[in-house]
């Protein structure tokens, strides 16, 4: 893991806990988000614990840059608030998900090991509530019904998956629902991401509730009408 965040003794802290976790190794800092390509390349982390805001360049910007990178570390956003537009903007931008400063230890690195392994850290109530901060824009709309028509790609059981994925499910609790192996779960997974254009499952979520925002939208009269 490499820890970013511009508060040393935040850095300092989060070093400490992590440290009696058999399963994460920290293996370097940085002190702001244009210092994040750089120590990537050095110590060549799995996962990045990126706090979202930083004076120079902040952790949207960061995440951006280095998830354009050739096969970059996983992005878990550290953040004081858990429905703040920041980190929707985060997710959009292609971090896995999302922890609270305040969160116990045991619950972090469960988290990095989560985003380690490919799944997402993003519950649906969550999720529900980030969407509902961009649902008022300009640009909602129009998002909404792209989002639907690329769902409407995907082949029967690819949607099952990905509807799965945006109830915030993981891969054992998609599989025991589908009757599916956790290996075919996840390479069903791979494919979401190839077809739907997106960096992980988060955004896999965030494209679904987009989804369902355009049916939830729609005018009654484009809906069949009873008799």
């Amino acid at each position: 893991v490499l820890l970013v965040d511009d508060d040393a003794l935040v850095r300092s802290g989060l070093r400490i806990m992590l440290a009696g976790a058999q399963t994460v190794e920290v293996v370097g800092e940085a002190g702001d988000g244009n210092e994040v390509l750089g120590a990537v390349d050095l110590h060549r982390p799995d996962v990045v614990l990126m706090d979202i805001r930083m004076p120079q360049l902040d952790g949207i910007a960061a995440t951006r840059l280095l998830l354009a990178q050739p096969d970059p570390p996983a992005v878990l956003v550290l953040t004081t608030f858990d429905a703040d537009e920041l980190v929707l903007r985060a997710l959009q931008a292609g971090a896995a998900g999302f922890v609270l400063k305040d969160t116990p230890p045991a619950e972090i690195v469960r988290a990095i090991e989560l985003v380690h392994a490919g799944d997402g850290m993003l519950s649906p109530k969550v999720t529900r509530r980030l969407i509902s901060m961009v649902v008022g824009d300009s640009d909602a709309g129009a998002r909404a019904e792209q989002a639907r028509d690329r769902l409407a790609t995907l082949s029967p059981r690819e949607r099952d998956v990905a509807l799965a994925v945006g109830r915030g499910e993981t891969n054992a609790e998609i599989a025991a629902a589908l009757h599916l192996s956790v290996a075919t779960v996840k390479a069903h997974v791979s494919r979401l991401l190839d077809k739907l254009d997106v960096d992980n499952r988060v955004q896999i979520a965030l494209l679904v509730q987009d989804a369902e925002r355009a049916l939830v939208d729609r005018p009654d009269s484009s809906r069949p009408r009873r008799e």
